[in-house]
């Protein structure tokens, strides 16, 4: 049985190697290229890192958790991304590239102005900051099961001393930091997955044709869902979201999309995008596949959970299990959950000093405002965290992509206006639209539910973008 000790040492173990690692991206860094990553970056290290880079703890802990309660319904918003991929590749990046932007909100101030720039920027700024606070809020909560409670730490000492590693991990090197943190990250979790299902599978006494043989006939492998359209595991309803989904969270992200353009040039951040979007559909289907076997090992032994999220960890710390699951579960996690808080920390430093604070690459002053504001940003990260500790009731996946639905939608309604549509706007007035949008949003999610009984899943997020592409052209100037 693993025992706090052992999951302590293995989390300094990492961090000892992601330090490494950080100290080798970081030399020669300064603090232009800790915001664009030096532009140097081969596409396929961009690509390795962009397959671990949307999977957080909340990924390696929910989605094998969720297999209990939706099957492999997930899969059908994951092939949306994969789609989603494309359209990233081939309709956004070019535009970036040849606008040479930094952060990809630039494109709000030339197309639009100074208003909806800074509404695009702070938009992007409190869907990242809640985002990765519930991501990382996961992960902590299940150090603190784990570790943490068994020593007698409090949890607001877990939050502090986590946050503490990721800030000086990320302070120096910035997007090239990331790149490579992500590029371990991704081959430790594909590692720790396949393992973890050998280990299992193993436990459960199931040779491969036996595990194929499992999860082929488990009524929890159920993949596609086209039976009741008011339900929120609707095929249409999942892939179509995923398309928009990811870009939103992706394209229009500065935290995702600071790793593409640290690219050479367009065609090699496509290609990067393009093998990264494929690829993850497999290394889900290696989660979902743990999910299945995770929730056969539950049933056989009458392990007992409130949450499905709990599943995973639970399985990982059980008596009869061997001690290297605990150890594969730990390493996973964190390499998802620190890399991801870290990207995240390095894209809201970047974000809020070059598009609130207005910064410049060439600014004297570019390195001092940069760590002020990424001591603020890691703060601010630790609070909302300890929030989340204590208002936390849903599962986290589904609270993840319901925040994103609401925050994003503004910023994917503006760029498809800006995009697609001709005519120039009252820039003063597009705060106001942008925050309506999301109100209106949820009055619709509510009504549907309340005299339709439909229960809108992440489609919420094209509502919410097509009431800001309405508002726009309200806002649209005469001749």
């Amino acid at each position: 049985m693993t025992t706090p000790w052992i999951v302590l040492a293995t989390i300094v173990g990492y961090f000892i190697v992601l330090f490494m690692v950080s100290w080798f991206a970081s030399r020669k860094s300064d603090a232009s290229t800790a915001l664009t990553g030096g532009r140097e970056a081969p596409w396929y290290i961009v690509a390795i890192a962009m397959i671990g880079a949307p999977i957080s703890g909340v990924t390696f802990v929910s989605v094998p958790g969720m297999v209990e309660a939706k099957s492999f319904s997930y899969m059908q918003m994951v092939l949306g991304f994969a789609v989603g991929y494309f359209i990233i590749a081939y309709v956004l990046v070019p535009m970036f590239f040849k606008m040479n932007l930094v952060s990809i909100y630039g494109y709000l101030q030339e197309r639009f102005g100074g208003k909806t720039h800074k509404t695009g920027a702070w938009f992007f700024f409190v869907s990242k900051m809640l985002g990765a606070a519930v991501r990382f809020f996961v992960v902590c909560v299940t150090l603190q099961i784990l570790v943490f409670d068994p020593l007698g730490i409090p949890f607001v000492v877990n939050v502090i001393a986590t946050i503490a590693l990721i800030f000086l991990y990320t302070l120096q090197g910035g997007v090239k930091t990331v790149i490579w943190t992500d590029t371990l990250k991704s081959i430790c979790l594909v590692l720790s997955v396949v393992l973890c299902i050998f280990f299992v599978a193993s436990a459960l006494n199931f040779d491969f044709a036996g595990l194929c043989s499992a999860v082929i006939e488990s009524d929890k492998s159920r993949i596609f869902f086209f039976d009741n359209p008011s339900e929120g595991s609707y095929f249409w309803k999942q892939f179509l979201a995923g398309i928009f989904m990811v870009i939103a969270t992706t394209g229009l992200d500065q935290d995702l999309m600071q790793r593409t353009l640290a690219s050479k040039n367009v065609k090699e951040s496509k290609k990067g995008l393009i093998v990264s979007g494929i690829t993850q559909i497999f290394v889900v289907g290696l989660f979902l596949v743990l999910g299945t076997i995770l929730s056969l090992y539950v049933a056989g032994k009458g392990i007992q959970y409130e949450k499905t999220d709990e599943i995973f960890g639970l399985v990982a710390f059980d008596g009869g299990m061997n001690v290297i699951v605990g150890i594969l579960f730990i390493v996973g996690l964190v390499s998802a959950a620190y890399s991801a808080a870290g990207s995240a920390l390095t894209a809201l430093t970047t974000s809020f000093t070059v598009d609130i604070l207005n910064k410049k690459a060439d600014d004297a002053s570019l390195a001092h405002t940069r760590k002020m504001v990424h001591i603020g940003m890691a703060v601010m990260m630790g609070i909302v965290i300890y929030v989340f500790y204590i208002i936390s009731s849903q599962d986290a996946i589904s609270a993840v992509y319901s925040l994103a639905s609401y925050t994003y939608g503004p910023i994917l309604g503006l760029f498809v206006y800006g995009m697609f549509i001709k005519g120039d706007v009252r820039d003063r007035l597009v705060p106001v639209v942008c925050v309506l949008s999301p109100a209106l949003s949820w009055v619709l999610q509510w009504a549907l539910l309340e005299y339709c009984d439909y229960t809108m899943s992440f489609e919420l997020l094209l509502f919410n973008a097509a009431f800001t592409v309405l508002g726009l052209l309200m806002l649209r100037k005469g001749k």
